[in-house]
């Protein structure tokens, strides 16, 4: 099926693009997503006089995205799951648990936005791709922990404030 872009998607192209793809895909994805036109006289017509338009929208969402981005630089979050004693998860990690911990961060996304390369059944750091905007990345760091590990971060993170208190009340 022809198709004309209407937004960049990834691996397919650019916005007015018109391109040749299956036509499951065009009809179960790209044309209810609305992010192609069927490749017809009149939506050709149709697409080159809303150009501009599209172009200026996807201009000032890709620079809401930059935005964003240039705050979530850095940032890293911590998810705490049962695991066995050597590391492996009862279960695994997935993209909604990533959108939960960074909604408790402020930071709204969504699961399509999450791109989890591999599925995460063990305790460990990871990398994950956040895609704000098709054209805008950014690259978080997740880390993986069980609840016993939870417990000795929170007792190191009290004594380092108790000492920090104490060396501000004996100065």
């Amino acid at each position: 099926m022809r198709i004309i872009l209407l937004e960049k998607v990834e691996n397919l192209g650019l916005i007015g693009d018109i391109i040749d793809v299956k036509v499951g895909y065009a009809r179960n994805f790209l044309l209810p997503k609305k992010k192609a036109l069927r490749a017809t006289d009149a939506n050709i017509e149709y697409f080159n006089g809303k150009k501009a338009e599209l172009e200026a929208t996807n201009l000032k969402l890709k620079a809401d995205a930059e935005k964003v981005a240039q705050k979530m630089q850095n940032i890293s979050i911590v998810i705490v799951r049962q695991a066995s004693e050597s590391g492996f998860l009862f279960g695994s990690v997935r993209a909604n648990d990533i959108v939960d911990a960074l909604k408790e961060q402020g930071y709204t996304v969504t699961k399509s936005q999450v791109k989890v390369n591999n599925p995460i059944k063990m305790v460990g750091n990871y990398s994950i791709d956040i895609w704000l905007h098709p054209e805008v990345l950014v690259v978080i760091s997740l880390r993986v922990i069980t609840a016993q590990e939870q417990g000795a971060v929170e007792i190191q993170e009290t004594n380092q404030n108790n000492e920090e208190h104490a060396t501000s009340v004996g100065a």
